[in-house]
């Protein structure tokens, strides 16, 4: 499985919306360049690792994503793999893990974020509910160890079978066999609350646990009491805008903050 240092800074990479999706306008040229743009920035302000997202695709899919989606994904993700060479990880949105262990298989990501592993979540895509059978059956097939980070209670969702978030992490991880958690705020951007952080951390310690939204500069020294790393998205985004592209000050900003811990 996946090793990355403890603090682990991982950077998002926003892709723009992909072939066949309804907000599409750039060319796969241009869409790659964007997104070698953003993860060489990354790279260059010290993050450790990538997470490559189908972010432009909205409205998604609650499962199943379209081929063409797919396809694209491993086209950058393949590219940026070669380009930048740092660890990397596939989330296909909303809830494809299955994709996403396809494209990590096919590019050589190391892991995949998945956002409802377990349980059912309420979601503005309906009902979500979790395939982690699936999943874990999907990664013994393809023969990889690519490593499974989950959400527990997943931005954007109200969780309808799991309310408990203690109860929720410990399911994640021992009735779900994830490798490794992640907490969010409530939307895109939003701050992760510390006291569920620290609940899930006190679950499964024996976990890695990620914050997965809302994090800055000033909260990461409070959020790593709790956490063994943060994925950043808009936190390195001009004006929180994910569709901005990654500015290399506010990304070198956040590494500063993690590294002076």
């Amino acid at each position: 499985m996946i090793r990355l240092p403890s603090p682990c800074f991982t950077g998002m990479v926003h892709l723009s919306a992909l072939p066949g999706s309804p907000g599409h306008i750039f060319p796969m040229e241009e869409i790659i360049a964007r997104a070698i743009r953003d993860a060489e920035t990354l790279k260059a302000a010290g993050f450790d690792a990538l997470l490559i997202e189908n972010f432009g695709d909205a409205p998604f899919h609650p499962d199943r994503v379209e081929p063409a989606s797919v396809a694209a994904m491993g086209v950058i993700a393949s590219v940026i793999r070669r380009v930048v060479g740092l660890p990397m990880g596939i989330n296909v949105l909303r809830n494809d893990a299955s994709a996403a262990l396809g494209v990590a298989a096919a590019t050589g990501a190391s892991f995949i974020r998945v956002n409802v592993h377990i349980g059912v979540m309420a979601t503005d895509q309906g009902l979500v509910t979790g395939q982690a059978p699936e999943t874990l059956r999907c990664r013994r097939q393809l023969g990889q160890g690519i490593a499974i980070f989950a959400d527990v209670h997943v931005k954007h969702a109200t969780p309808i079978s799991g309310p408990d978030i203690v109860q929720a992490a410990k399911d994640t991880a021992y009735r779900g066999l994830a490798d490794a958690l992640i907490v969010t705020g409530r939307a895109t951007g939003d701050p992760v609350d510390v006291e569920d952080l620290r609940k899930v951390h006190e679950a499964v310690p024996d976990r890695r646990v990620f914050v997965g939204s809302g994090a800055t500069a000033e909260t990461v020294p409070e959020l790593l009491q709790y956490a063994t790393g943060v994925i950043v998205g808009t936190g390195v985004k001009p004006h929180g805008d994910p569709a901005a592209p990654v500015d290399l000050e506010l990304a070198r900003s956040f590494v500063q903050s993690i590294r002076s811990v």
